[in-house]
């Protein structure tokens, strides 16, 4: 085996380096907010969906002691609280999805704020 190993030498303009390298850089950036952006989303959703599971058992427990409260000791009929327990838990939910809603957008605000910002 000859030892006749030629080491080639290419000559690279640092304008060149440098653009590759703020590509790089950029990209890299760019991958990490995006990352961190999702990170953001899920945990928030996550807290949200914790939090109204929670509040929702609290509310079942609440409701259904309120009902029987109200049907064994002020004897209402059970139609009646039926009707206002239904009435009830459709205002809940479509508060609580109004909420959902406004936190969501204003985290999505606030990313796109942050991102146009860097």
């Amino acid at each position: 085996m000859s030892k006749n190993t030629q080491v080639v030498v290419v000559r690279v303009p640092v304008v060149v380096v440098v653009v590759v390298v703020v590509v790089v850089v950029l990209v890299v950036l760019v991958v990490v907010v995006v990352v961190l952006v999702i990170i953001v989303v899920v945990v928030v959703i996550v807290v949200v969906v914790v939090v109204v599971v929670i509040v929702a058992g609290a509310a079942v427990v609440v409701v259904v002691a309120v009902v029987v409260v109200v049907v064994v000791v002020v004897r209402v009929p059970v139609v009646v609280v039926v009707v206002v327990v239904v009435v009830v838990l459709v205002v809940v939910v479509v508060v609580v999805v109004v909420v959902v809603v406004v936190v969501v957008v204003v985290v999505e605000i606030v990313i796109v704020k942050h991102r146009t910002q860097q």
